[in-house]
């Protein structure tokens, strides 16, 4: 089993369990239904970067500042491990 966090941690110790947010399970449910099999392309165009862009906008008003591309880059890898580990 692969083991990496389902929250995404950042300064101040802020933690938000983005596995739970309605826009990840939306992002969830097309994954599965789109048929790709790379979660990484998936979020890349139409309905998955729209769902994406929902989620970083959630993660926005959870107070996570994304601002930053290596913080935004990890929290997307972190949200591609978790569809391809959640949703196939």
């Amino acid at each position: 089993m692969t083991a990496f966090p389902l929250s995404f941690d950042a300064p101040p110790f802020m933690s938000w369990e983005f596995n739970e947010d309605a826009a990840f399970l939306a992002l969830c449910d097309a994954y599965k239904e789109s048929g790709e099999p790379s979660a990484m392309e998936f979020l890349a165009h139409g309905e998955g970067a729209f769902h994406f862009q929902e989620l970083t906008q959630n993660a926005a008003g959870e107070g996570l500042d994304l601002s930053d591309s290596s913080d935004l880059e990890e929290f997307q890898q972190e949200v591609i491990e978790a569809l391809e580990e959640m949703c196939s």
